[in-house]
């Protein structure tokens, strides 16, 4: 039930300085009051107070406690956060009390939700909470930041605003045909702003296609003959003898797999054994795992010997890898140097592999990813409802070219508007109608 009060325990369940226990709900101010010393029931929000935790006559805990008030909170109704000693048994113990009383354990998540059902939040900020907790490198951290503070929010919002004058040009001649000409309106007013919205929404879409690895890390396979020096590479960009490195060819028979961060961006390394024909059974089922991952990769490392002339099976592996994702690497260069070959000129063996790391970067530009760019999708979710209102408004506009009528125009551009009204966890209230009144006060 919404007025539950609930209670969960906000910091991590282990030994530490200072745990926190946070509750939610109407009263729960004067909840807590019942075995807490000190006074809070008339103390203004957003303010701290000292004394001690009690169950009954005995003191649990000595503690410092904040209130929220009113609507200026993080769920928007009356919080308070209980900040004591950071013992698993004192943290417990307060919890339990908590819980006799009435309280009852939160479920996951479920601060953030009754935030996004008072309104404090939407439900593209919610996700961004999760994803800042989850985050596994600066970029994803930035990133949900970025959504916290409404930058998914705030440019919906835009492209909203920009339907909406688009539905309500529309609308208004629905409803008074004679103000303007059908045809000169669509050419005039109607196209030009459709094409303008989905040019934005399609940037968007484009500039959002990282996302996923940039937040998960771009999975990495490492490939190349026996003995060219595929685990050294490995080993050289994660500054660890993560792989064994013998100049026996066939070393590497399993998966050696590591995670390596480049300017804020995760690589999931792995490391494959040798791809060579052979009649060893261990070997070869190496090298078939080998092809297997080549295909699920987003970046391939095709790693060439380069003191050495290229063989039959170094031509096979450029074939195999010319339609995936890659980069061709020529190792050993501090050996004599075979040019054949156009690559990443390294050598992995005295760690040198800094060109690498560069066109890495280059490759999936990462160096142009600023702090200024908040035009960005943080999953699949708002990725696929951005497809779907890009959709309809393409199909409005291919009717508006073809001199459609206009109610049935609207039908693909009201279908647009929903879609972004979900990303942002909206439910489709009638407060579109209201827009249109506000704006040309309609039939007033």
């Amino acid at each position: 039930m919404e007025d539950d009060i609930i209670v969960a325990i906000a910091t991590s369940r282990l030994e530490a300085a200072i745990s926190i226990i946070r509750l939610s709900g109407k009263g729960v101010i004067a909840f807590v009051q019942q075995f807490f010393t000190g006074k809070i029931l008339n103390k203004e929000s957003h303010t701290i107070t000292y004394g001690f935790i009690k169950d009954h006559d005995k003191k649990i805990d000595e503690v410092l406690v904040n209130i929220y008030r009113g609507k200026r909170t993080f769920t928007g109704e009356e919080m308070v956060e209980i900040n004591c000693h950071g013992g698993v048994y004192i943290t417990g113990q307060i919890l339990n009390l908590c819980l006799r009383n009435g309280a009852r354990m939160a479920e996951r998540g479920e601060f953030s939700k009754r935030a996004f059902l008072n309104g404090r939040i939407d439900l593209s900020q919610a996700e961004a909470i999760s994803d800042i907790i989850t985050a596994k490198n600066s970029y994803a951290s930035d990133l949900a930041l970025k959504g916290i503070q409404g930058s998914i929010s705030n440019f919906i919002k835009d492209l909203k605003e920009e339907l909406i004058q688009i539905i309500t040009q529309i609308e208004v001649n629905i409803d008074y045909p004679e103000y303007e000409d059908v045809e000169e309106l669509t050419a005039d007013k109607l196209l030009p702003m459709s094409k303008s919205l989905s040019e934005k929404m399609e940037k968007i879409l484009e500039d959002s296609k990282n996302i996923k690895l940039m937040k998960e890390g771009i999975q990495t396979v490492i490939i190349g003959k026996p003995n060219v020096g595929k685990s050294s590479l490995l080993n050289a960009i994660l500054k660890e003898d993560k792989a064994i490195v013998t100049n026996i060819a066939g070393t590497t028979r399993d998966i050696v797999e590591g995670q390596v961060s480049i300017d804020g961006i995760l690589l999931n390394m792995i490391d494959t054994a040798g791809i060579r024909e052979t009649d060893n059974i261990i070997e070869s089922l190496g090298v078939e795992k080998a092809k297997e991952l080549i295909h699920q990769a987003d970046l391939v490392l095709l790693v060439i010997d380069g003191s050495k002339p290229l063989d039959e099976e170094d031509h096979r592996l450029l074939k195999l890898t010319q339609e995936q994702n890659r980069i061709i690497i020529i190792n050993k260069m501090d050996m004599k140097k075979i040019a054949e070959i156009e690559g990443i000129e390294i050598s992995a063996k005295n760690q040198d592999v800094l060109p690498l790391t560069q066109e890495i970067k280059r490759k999936f530009n990462l160096g142009q990813i600023t702090d200024q760019n908040n035009y960005l999708l943080t999953n699949a979710r708002q990725t696929l409802l951005l497809e779907k209102a890009s959709k309809y408004l393409k199909q409005a506009i291919e009717a508006m070219k073809q001199s459609v009528p206009p109610d049935l125009i609207v039908e693909d551009l009201y279908d647009s508007w929903y879609a972004l009204k979900e990303i942002l966890g909206e439910q489709a209230k009638e407060d579109l109608l209201d827009e249109l009144f506000k704006r040309f006060c309609i039939g007033k």
